[in-house]
């Protein structure tokens, strides 16, 4: 069962409340790097611990992995408001990038957000034959959308500062223009809702905000982006039958965005799906409210200017570390990222972290 009904989750249509979504951990106090990488609730714990109890005699239930990529793959799509069908799974977000970047027409523009995470600029940047990638400053985006601009690239949530983008504006200026989009959810999804559908492409990996282990990315796409794309990444798990499509190159590509695959690296697979389950069944905007609430909290009790759009995530000017340096002190876990101290609150944690946060960068 990869709910546990013992916390009141024998519902799979169910929308979780945070409290329930909390008892599914074990862990969380004092840890405030879910934007670095979640803490393992205690059912992919188990899976995981499964998964090595089993392989020393035994090796991998290879039935039950295909069985677990369909699950898994329903609850992403669940995560990212689209349908199983227009969700492609892969191992990292820049692979999944790559893909998009390869069937650019030669010698297209590609606008991009200063400063955003290198693993989805950098295969634009790279990928020759005459692509352009300019970036410019994040409040700036949709502005610099021009006729003429092939592709926007741009993360949902900073990876370094915690800011959220205006999504409707830039999805708005790249239809009047003409361009294409893609949104890296990596740093959204799991405290917030997202709405993939507004979107040509979506990239998430699932090791951060959706705390699963490392290895399972997702690719959500229109259908009619789509099916504009070559699968050039085609693989044998990628057929329409994986199992006969291991040897030669006569294989069957389903209509689904299933043909952009990428071979799933298995124990991670199986480690994810509980997770995955997890937040595909959770009251998402309950988890949007629960999180900025408690980072609003903190901003207020730092001194901190609320932002424009709320985020689970924040950053300050941090040049030298000493921030960083008292949070560690005081035994909590947080990140320093472009000079800046960066906190992140999720679902398993709550007031008593604030405060103990803001006490120690008072000491």
């Amino acid at each position: 069962m990869l709910l546990r009904e013992a916390d009141g989750m024998d519902s799979p249509a169910s929308d979780l409340t945070p409290d329930q979504v909390r008892a599914a951990f074990d862990g969380g106090r004092d840890y405030l790097a879910a934007c670095t990488g979640g803490l393992y609730p205690r059912d992919t714990v188990v899976a995981l611990r499964a998964v090595l109890d089993r392989a020393p005699a035994r090796g991998l239930d290879m039935p039950e992995v295909d069985r677990t990529v369909v699950a898994l793959r329903a609850d992403a799509a669940r995560v990212l408001g689209v349908r199983a069908d227009d969700v492609a799974i892969g191992s990292q977000t820049s692979v999944l990038v790559s893909l998009l970047a390869a069937n650019l027409p030669d010698g297209a523009q590609v606008l991009g957000v200063e400063g955003d995470f290198s693993s989805l600029l950098l295969p634009f940047a790279y990928a020759g034959r005459g692509i352009r990638l300019r970036t410019v400053p994040l409040q700036r985006l949709a502005d610099e959308v021009r006729p003429g601009v092939g592709l926007v690239a741009f993360s949902l949530a900073q990876s370094a500062t915690g800011e959220v983008i205006d999504a409707d504006a830039v999805a708005a200026a790249a239809r009047a223009a003409g361009a294409r989009t893609l949104c890296d959810a990596t740093q959204a999804a799991g405290w917030m809702p997202v709405d993939a559908a507004r979107f040509d492409a979506v990239v998430c990996h699932a090791y951060k905000w959706l705390c699963s282990p490392r290895g399972v990315a997702f690719l959500a796409l229109d259908p009619a982006y789509a099916a504009r794309l070559r699968p050039v990444q085609a693989n044998w798990y990628a057929g329409v039958e994986p199992w006969r499509s291991v040897y030669g190159t006569d294989v069957a590509f389903p209509a689904s965005a299933r043909r952009f695959d990428v071979s799933p690296a298995w124990e991670a697979v199986l480690g994810a799906a509980p997770a995955l389950a997890l937040f595909a069944r959770a009251s998402l905007p309950q988890l949007h409210a629960y999180t900025t609430g408690l980072a609003a909290a903190f901003r207020d009790g730092f001194g901190l200017a609320q932002p424009a759009i709320p985020s689970a995530m924040l950053a300050w000017p941090d040049p030298d570390g000493a921030d960083l340096a008292r949070l560690t002190a005081a035994g909590i876990t947080a990140s320093g990222r472009a000079g800046r101290a960066r906190l992140a609150f999720h679902v398993f944690n709550d007031a008593d972290d604030v405060d103990r946060a803001l006490a120690a960068l008072r000491a």
